[in-house]
């Protein structure tokens, strides 16, 4: 009853009558119209937005293709560079690959020169001792041969010390005992009395060569006697009758000499004779030097004795170079010329036993 009432149009609780509605058939036309412009419009509405939301895709579709093609661009761009530094990495490789050889080998080369010359030096490390021995062998056999052909104490010494300086500058507990012997034989020589054998030999040839010079004992009593036999008188002084006696004198004198000969006088001499004496003087000298060489004493002090009594008996001792000469004639015949020359053999065998061990592997 009441949907009829609500149809009609009548309100029950209002308890009047509810105006007149439209018809039903007018109203669903005009609601459709609606709903037909409605969905037109929402079909509009969604074509146009579809249109845009295409037109916005195509720009940004267009967008994205420059920005792909400008990217491509770019990644070709940077491919070709790529490509060039590959390319200039590879040259410079190759380049590096080419001096690294060269530098492998100088480095092997280096290497081998390194060896080379540590062998080297290892070999000349095991042979410096050989050739200071060896040195040292030379000087001892120096010392040995100034000592027994010369006697020359003062080279054997220098020899000697030489040897034992090398000995101290090698310092090795192994060269003990031949310090040891090489010492004792160098105190030995120190030992000695030295002969100047070089200065009595310059003063022999010192008075040698003054033997022309030096002045006989008849050549000065020649000389004295007639200054001796004048008178100090002068010819203005004396009678004619005496000058006269007394030129005859003297042209008698002239003629014959009368001396008094003794022990003590001078011998006279002719000048051949004279020579000789000089020559047979110098030849005593010349003994007296050889036996000095050879250490032969008896010999030496027999050529000087010799030699100084004949200065004594033809020269004239009152000359002050006879004199001189004389004087040191008498010096040297009392030098002492002849030593007892030690040996050093003990130091010889000592330096062959040391080389004999190295030298048995090389045989």
């Amino acid at each position: 009853m009441s949907e009829n009432a609500q149809q009609d149009g009548i309100n029950p609780a209002a308890g009047g009558v509810s105006p007149t509605p439209a018809p039903a058939a007018a109203r669903p036309a005009r609601s459709g119209g609606a709903l037909s412009a409605l969905a037109l419009i929402v079909a509009l509405a969604a074509a146009g937005f579809t249109v845009y939301q295409w037109y916005s895709d195509r720009g940004t579709d267009d967008a994205l293709r420059g920005e792909l093609a400008r990217r491509l661009a770019d990644m070709e761009t940077r491919n070709k560079e790529a490509a060039a530094r590959a390319a200039q990495a590879a040259a410079a490789l190759r380049d590096a690959e080419i001096k690294l050889g060269m530098l492998e080998a100088r480095l092997a080369e280096s290497q081998s020169q390194q060896i080379a010359l540590e062998s080297l030096q290892q070999e000349l490390s095991r042979n410096r001792d050989e050739w200071a021995l060896a040195d040292i062998e030379q000087s001892v056999q120096l010392a040995s041969q100034q000592l027994q052909v010369a006697a020359n104490v003062r080279a054997a010494l220098i020899a000697l010390e030489n040897a034992e300086a090398r000995l101290q500058r090698m310092d090795q507990p192994r060269y003990g005992a031949l310090r040891r012997v090489l010492a004792r034989d160098i105190e030995r020589l120190k030992a000695l009395p030295l002969v100047d054998v070089q200065g009595i030999s310059a003063r022999i040839d010192d008075v040698i060569a003054g033997v022309d010079g030096l002045q006989l004992a008849m050549d000065a009593r020649i000389r004295s006697e007639p200054a001796a036999g004048d008178a100090p008188q002068t010819a203005a002084t004396l009678p004619a009758w005496e000058r006269m006696l007394r030129e005859a004198w003297q042209e008698l004198r002239q003629l014959v000499r009368v001396q008094r000969t003794g022990p003590q006088e001078a011998v006279l001499l002719a000048p051949e004779q004279a020579f000789f004496l000089r020559e047979n003087l110098k030849l005593r000298l010349l003994g007296a030097r050889v036996g000095l060489l050879v250490r032969d004493s008896k010999g030496y002090q027999g050529d000087l004795q010799a030699a100084l009594a004949a200065l004594e008996r033809h020269f004239d001792m009152r000359d002050g170079t006879v004199a001189a000469a004389a004087a040191t004639l008498r010096k040297l015949r009392s030098a002492q010329v002849q030593v007892d020359i030690p040996d050093i053999a003990e130091t010889l065998q000592a330096l062959r036993n040391l080389r004999l061990p190295r030298a048995k592997p090389q045989g």
